[in-house]
């Protein structure tokens, strides 16, 4: 997400505390467990594709574990993201978790042996048949935590990709042409400040500035560009001409006026509900909104792949994992298996989501074929490009922090480009 998402919380922040208590059924829950709870945290809104499954998840866990507790806390996605070493490496750890999937989240969890190797559940319950390669990059790690082989340490059981979301209804309004092309999209932001109106929602405080950042540097780069910079199988150099030609335009647009210099200080949230408040015609970012989108925006919307480039943000959703300290091992596997059925699928795919396993026939919602289809495009021409955040522990504050500066003008492109080059070298392992 960022979230970011990657990945990626929306309104599950305003949730973190809430506990959420429902009866469900027994299953053999380990050696330190009572086999009688199960310990849930997950970050996703409410009425996002995920909450929506994962909730009707509980409910089936429930009719198949009857006198089981589910204990499900709602968790915000940079709560878990600064303390999850420390929680998980304590008696408090939860049974299951959605976690953030790459080298500086998941698998530097995996190396510093907090996670369980889920590889022998994989292969018991066939988790593996459902993925597509691209999808399982991020589920793998090797014992250096670097993601693409090595053990199983985390699930998705959902995909998820960037787009740009725009309001048909103000680019009506301004006479504005929906952009097929990146010199489209730059004069469709032109055209905009031209009126008044500041085009590009932006979270500076948070994932979506780096994520402008970085899908502009994806528009010069090629897959061996993101190899080398996610995967380690090159020098990634930070002055090259994908990063140079990134930074040079996120500070012009800033200058433009395109994105709001006072939104350095501004969290996803306030970007999300700036479009969802119709004040932003434009807003680049995951398919973790999409849902949400649907069920807020009071104007007529839509989306499309970035223009001009073949790469973008993306891959398997965030993961499921079970913590080496989780008491209740055996009724974390079944719920995981629950999430992977047909059903749940289903349920992802017609309320916003991206299934990895849904009939297709059973997805009846128009938008929601557009936004499958659109990834499973991104999928089978590996245009996934994962995430910035990602190669090197630490990274995401580095990014936030850099990027911040690029919208205040508080430091050159060139000095932010050193700053990134710095924190990632320090950050990437040794041969």
């Amino acid at each position: 997400m960022v979230k970011v998402r990657s990945p990626l919380a929306l309104t599950a922040a305003a949730l973190a505390g809430v506990m959420l208590m429902t009866s469900c059924g027994s299953s053999d829950g380990g050696a330190e467990g009572d086999g009688k709870t199960l310990k849930l945290w997950h970050y996703e809104a409410p009425n996002s594709a995920m909450g929506v499954a994962w909730n009707q998840a509980i409910d089936e866990f429930k009719k198949s574990h009857p006198g089981v507790k589910v204990e499900f806390e709602a968790k915000g996605f940079e709560q878990i993201q600064k303390t999850a070493s420390m929680v998980l490496n304590s008696s408090n750890a939860p049974d299951l978790m959605e976690y953030n999937k790459g080298n500086a989240t998941a698998g530097l969890l995996a190396k510093q042996g907090l996670l369980t190797d889920l590889t022998p559940e994989v292969t018991k319950h066939g988790w593996d048949k459902l993925l597509s390669p691209s999808v399982t990059t991020t589920s793998r790690y090797d014992a250096k935590g670097v993601m693409g082989s090595g053990n199983w340490y985390g699930v998705p059981n959902f995909g998820e990709y960037t787009m740009v979301y725009y309001n048909k209804d103000l680019f009506a309004k301004n006479g504005v042409k929906a952009p097929t092309t990146f010199d489209e999209f730059e004069q469709a932001l032109a055209a905009f400040k031209a009126k008044g109106i500041t085009p590009l929602a932006n979270g500076g405080a948070e994932y979506p500035a780096h994520q402008y950042l970085y899908q502009l540097a994806l528009t010069k780069a090629d897959r061996a560009w993101v190899d080398s910079f996610e995967l380690y199988k090159g020098k990634a150099d930070f002055h090259d001409a994908a990063w140079t030609y990134a930074a040079d335009t996120l500070s012009d647009w800033v200058k433009k006026g395109y994105i709001a210099k006072t939104s350095s200080g501004a969290k996803a949230e306030d970007a999300g509900v700036s479009f969802i408040g119709g004040k932003s015609p434009i807003f680049f970012s995951g398919s973790w909104w999409y849902g949400r989108f649907r069920d807020e925006n009071k104007f007529k919307w839509g989306s499309f792949l970035f223009p001009g480039s073949k790469l973008t943000l993306g891959s398997g959703g965030n993961l499921w994992v079970v913590p080496k300290n989780a008491k209740n091992k055996q009724l974390a596997y079944d719920f995981i298996d629950i999430t992977m059925k047909k059903g749940i699928q289903n349920t992802l795919g017609n309320n916003g989501g991206v299934p990895v396993a849904a009939e297709p026939s059973a997805i009846t919602d128009p938008s929601s074929k557009e936004l499958i289809e659109n990834f499973n495009k991104v999928s089978s021409e590996d245009g996934l490009a994962f995430y910035p955040d990602w190669p090197v522990p630490g990274f995401y504050d580095v990014l936030v922090s850099a990027t911040q500066k690029l919208i205040t003008g508080s430091a050159s492109p060139d000095a932010v480009l050193d700053e990134l080059q710095k924190a990632y070298d320090a950050g990437a392992p040794t041969s």
